[in-house]
């Protein structure tokens, strides 16, 4: 583990380059949005329930960052729809593991339920990750990870921006699909202190020199997601009395969500030198290389060759697994 040379420093990290771009409620709110259809101003507005300068401006982001493409509507010159270019689609991996991670682990009352259907086999499906090379399901136990060519460090420059973290929960009721996942994934400070807790810094002063976070705000994302039971704390002293943080089943499950961002970002914003991050899986070590396949039949999934059926929100929370 490399150690910071200097305080407002974090280790370069694809995951945190990807959450540079989509670390943002509001922006996945509106791709999600897009992925169910609504590809209109006033349908993404409706869907998400964002605010229209809000949703003016992260619609212009996405487009500055050739995520979204907008294009004039057949016949007419002011009208427009925003479509996924190439890298936009390229999230679609990731935008399934995080649809996986909150059927597992969200309340499902007030959301629309989404029935995927694989065109190749045939049957609905559930979304899966696995590993290219051995074919199995990948769990955050079975890799281990190594610095890549591209490690290194870089200043922590935070953009100062609203926290949209609420936005997710001030929806039109009976449209949402996408909710705690959207708010964990959308705030890309609990993303790298995921990442830390993941690489096994759990005490909160080696998070902090990772991340780069101030104190105050690392102080109230750790205890959100304490609140959500994605963490637990455990005291390893009592004068004074400290703390460091585990991951619970519910956390541990998220981490194909960061694995998905940490491909695309890989894809689009890796460094010159090399990607800083490798991973490898189960004990015979080789690499990693993760992806999305079907529960059914176990091929690779394409966003192409899946269709969906939307089902109405249901009013009856399902039964929820425990923390560990």
């Amino acid at each position: 583990m490399p150690t910071a040379p200097a305080e407002k420093l974090i280790r370069t990290c694809s995951i945190w380059r990807a959450l540079e771009v989509v670390g943002d409620t509001a922006i996945l709110l509106i791709l999600e949005a897009i992925w169910l259809g609504d590809d209109r101003f006033d349908r993404i507005r409706e869907r998400t329930g964002l605010l229209k300068a809000l949703l003016s401006d992260r619609l212009k982001r996405l487009i500055a960052a050739d995520i979204l493409k907008k294009e004039p509507l057949r016949g007419s010159k002011n009208r427009f729809r925003y479509r996924m270019t190439r890298k936009g689609v390229d999230l679609y991996w990731t935008a399934l593991m995080m649809l996986r991670w909150e059927r597992r682990w969200s309340d499902p009352r007030g959301k629309i339920e989404l029935v995927l259907r694989h065109s190749v086999c045939g049957k609905t499906f559930e979304p899966v990750p696995s590993c290219r090379v051995c074919g199995d399901e990948v769990s955050a136990r079975d890799v281990s990870w190594e610095q890549g060519p591209g490690v290194g460090w870089m200043a922590a420059q935070y953009s100062r921006r609203r926290q949209t973290r609420g936005a997710a929960e001030q929806r039109t009721a009976h449209t949402a699909l996408l909710d705690e996942a959207a708010q964990i994934t959308g705030d890309r400070w609990i993303g790298l202190i995921l990442r830390s807790i993941f690489t096994r810094l759990r005490k909160f002063d080696e998070i902090r020199k990772d991340t780069g976070i101030a104190t105050n705000i690392l102080s109230d994302r750790l205890a959100w997601l304490e609140e959500r039971g994605v963490i637990t704390p455990s005291a390893y002293s009592d004068n004074p009395l400290r703390y460091q943080y585990f991951l619970t089943e519910k956390g541990v499950d998220y981490y194909p969500i960061l694995l998905m961002l940490l491909r695309w970002g890989d894809a689009y914003y890796v460094s010159p030198e090399g990607p800083p991050l490798l991973l490898r899986h189960k004990k015979d070590g080789h690499p990693l290389d993760a992806q999305v396949t079907c529960s059914e039949c176990g091929g690779v999934i394409d966003g192409r060759e899946v269709t969906y059926e939307v089902r109405p929100a249901r009013g009856l929370e399902r039964p929820k697994r425990s923390a560990a």
